[in-house]
């Protein structure tokens, strides 16, 4: 039987394209961002997917509307963004800004799927002193499921790319499963050493248009197995375009060398606004809301290392290991391992903004096949509400702030099923 998975905060559809490639039937996605929501019934015509805030979805009705039963959806995928946090305790879930996982909380209860995967920035960790985790935490462990919660570096599973997401996955089966063993071997200082890297990602694409409506043809065989897979059968590819840099702008591109930023070029190159910011450090742990924007503007990548984390400043600050020139559109989507048939909508600000706000559909996919293959979706036995572990940081140090929510986390360890929610 084919399993079943619901969306909530699907996006562009990242998450969603992993599970499907894995053999799972997305069978309602839901996003309040128009155009992401455009892009996502582009490529999933199949599933039906709206456009609301999730604290206007009745899921009682929409499982109605379905045609299932409450506890008879197999996976719960896709995470509420953080919109800021509040202090714990009860204050916690009336505080306006912990709305959205507030609701998540909500969907879980009334759809009550066999398993969940929450996906979510690292700062999540550590916000507020690490009592949205905590928080969050104990209200899953309360609806019965059993929980492990990691932070994630895909690099280790084959993206091309160091980006760190927290994951936490439940069950209510009663599974005490684990998360899947990493596919690469990274080393190395930020674990910038991995097998696959920014090459294996764009180098298989034809040079860009200046013309962003313009497909363009490849102007050779795949060159590896990656660049084939990211290819996908397609004949062309869109989004692939980059406009001619002058002036200024120029001068400051071509003096960077790879991993070189702004700070490295002479002060008369050097924007008032990156001067302030270039010297700063963001240390492990530290929470969302102190981490302030980018720190060094320009960036020269390298070609032999996983790329930065995709945002939706890529385009803008991230240039090219060998060529002059910001990454395309189309870079940054393989470098999140969309392949080429994925076709974003909107205009180029809000499609660089879906990339870099989804999960890497790679990711997905291990997860996916791990949880389908490796456990299933069947009784196991008698499930209770706990904490199976956690993984906060791969550092052999930690900051304090992480230290602040191991001790939570390591609370909810120790009691367990101790009356924590009475």
């Amino acid at each position: 039987m084919i399993p079943t998975a619901i969306s909530l905060f699907c996006g562009a559809g990242g998450c969603s394209l992993g599970f499907k490639q894995a053999g799972y039937s997305i069978i309602y996605a839901n996003d309040n961002d128009l155009s992401a929501v455009t892009t996502y019934k582009k490529n999933f015509p199949e599933t039906i997917c709206t456009h609301e805030n999730i604290d206007a979805l009745d899921f009682d009705n929409l499982l109605s509307d379905l045609n299932i039963k409450k506890g008879d959806l197999d996976i719960l995928i896709g995470g509420p963004p953080c919109q800021g946090f509040s202090t714990a305790g009860a204050r916690f879930w009336d505080d306006p800004r912990n709305n959205l996982l507030k609701s998540y909380v909500k969907a879980l209860k009334a759809i009550k799927p066999k398993w969940f995967i929450m996906e979510n920035v690292e700062g999540l960790l550590t916000s507020k002193k690490g009592t949205y985790l905590y928080e969050a935490a104990k209200a899953f462990i309360q609806l019965g499921y059993k929980i492990r919660v990691e932070k994630i570096y895909s690099q280790e599973y084959g993206v091309p790319q160091r980006r760190k997401r927290v994951l936490i996955v439940g069950n209510r089966l009663g599974y005490n499963f684990k998360m899947p063993e990493p596919t690469m071997q990274i080393s190395g200082q930020i674990f910038r050493n991995s097998n696959v890297t920014i090459a294996h990602a764009i180098k298989g694409l034809p040079n860009p248009t200046s013309d962003k409506d313009k497909k363009l043809q490849y102007s050779s065989d795949p060159i590896d197995a990656f660049d084939e897979f990211l290819r996908n059968s397609c004949l062309n590819v869109s989004d692939h375009y980059s406009f001619n840099i002058t002036g200024t702008q120029l001068e400051r591109i071509s003096l960077l060398k790879p991993g070189q930023t702004m700070k490295d070029l002479p002060d008369h190159l050097q924007h008032e606004s990156f001067k302030k910011r270039a010297n700063r450090r963001v240390a492990d742990g530290t929470p969302t809301e102190k981490r302030g924007g980018s720190p060094s503007g320009l960036k020269k990548l390298h070609y032999n290392e996983p790329c930065l984390t995709i945002t939706g400043a890529a385009t803008r600050e991230f240039i090219h290991p060998i060529e002059n020139r910001p990454l395309t559109i189309r870079e940054c989507a393989r470098i999140q391992t969309f392949p080429d048939s994925f076709n974003f909508s909107g205009n180029s600000s809000q499609k660089i903004q879906q990339i870099g706000n989804a999960i890497p559909p790679m990711l997905a996919r291990i997860f996916a096949e791990h949880i389908k293959d490796g456990y299933g979706f069947a009784d196991k036995c008698e499930s209770k509400g706990m904490l199976l572990g956690y993984l906060l940081t791969k550092a052999d140090a930690m900051s304090p702030a992480l230290k602040r929510t191991d001790a939570l986390l390591q609370s909810i360890s120790e009691n367990k099923q101790k009356q924590l929610f009475g």
